[in-house]
């Protein structure tokens, strides 16, 4: 059996990744704050901007954290198209219950039912990144612990949501954003814990791309995707503030009639 090694740098990748997913959930959260404050294809597309956030974040947590897994007796390649497909996963199922919670009326339904839907996704996002994974030698994986990491992010989800609709102010999104990131961040170990790989040495060519050649880069290109709008959102303004700002050109257009 080789051995596994989960941080291969250190702290780097570990530490990285949760910051990653911080900046998702933050993203992602006040994305949707300015959702439910607005209507029509606003609310559109603030919910879109929130579940490619969140969707990106999650991935990109997870594929960070890739960079620092490491088995002795083989090297490691990825399939791309399996991994753009985690990718795409991950944005649709998150897109679908941040949909379901920003149109819905029955908030209390369609917070169980997206967190469920939002869960499973991650939980299948994160799967389908293994599922990548080429190497010499086999995977398994133990179910207990399987289970235990889709419970994971099955709360983890559900509790987004919820933070989603309930949760307002910029102090509370920062605290609710660290929660965020620390249990995706634990969904995602959890489920590293679970696998075992049974090496067979073997000089043949392994298919797929290496992480540097193809994760790495699209790691740091959807990094810089999260910074870029996190600053566009910061920069855009509430609601409130555009309501303020009309409101303060009402008397200025009165006195000039």
């Amino acid at each position: 059996m080789g051995h596994l090694d989960h941080a291969a740098f250190g702290w780097l990748t570990p530490v990285l990744s949760y910051v990653m997913a911080c900046i998702g959930a933050a993203l992602g959260l006040r994305c949707t704050v300015r959702a439910l404050a607005a209507t029509g294809r606003s609310r559109r597309n603030w919910l879109i901007t929130a579940a490619s956030a969140i969707g990106t974040g999650i991935w990109t947590m997870h594929f960070v954290a890739m960079l620092g897994f490491s088995v002795s007796g083989t090297e490691i390649r990825y399939n791309v198209p399996l991994t753009i497909l985690s990718l795409i996963v991950a944005m649709a199922v998150v897109g679908a219950g941040v949909f379901a919670v920003g149109y819905s009326r029955d908030r209390g339904r369609a917070l169980a039912l997206g967190g469920l839907t939002t869960g499973l996704g991650v939980a299948s996002m994160h799967y389908l990144g293994m599922a990548a994974l080429r190497l010499h030698g086999d995977v398994d994986y133990d179910p207990l612990l399987v289970g235990l990491s889709v419970v994971i992010a099955v709360v983890a989800a559900t509790a987004a949501l919820w933070a989603g609709l309930n949760i307002k102010s910029p102090i509370a999104v920062a605290v609710a954003s660290l929660v965020m990131g620390g249990a995706v961040s634990s969904m995602h170990y959890t489920g590293m814990m679970a696998v075992s790989v049974q090496v067979a040495p073997s000089t043949a060519a392994l298919p797929g791309a290496t992480v540097m050649q193809f994760v790495f880069p699209l790691a740091v290109g959807l990094g810089s995707y999260l910074f870029l709008t996190s600053a566009f959102v910061a920069l855009s303004p509430t609601a409130g503030e555009r309501e303020a700002s009309a409101s303060a050109q009402r008397p200025v257009e009165s006195v000039a009639r």
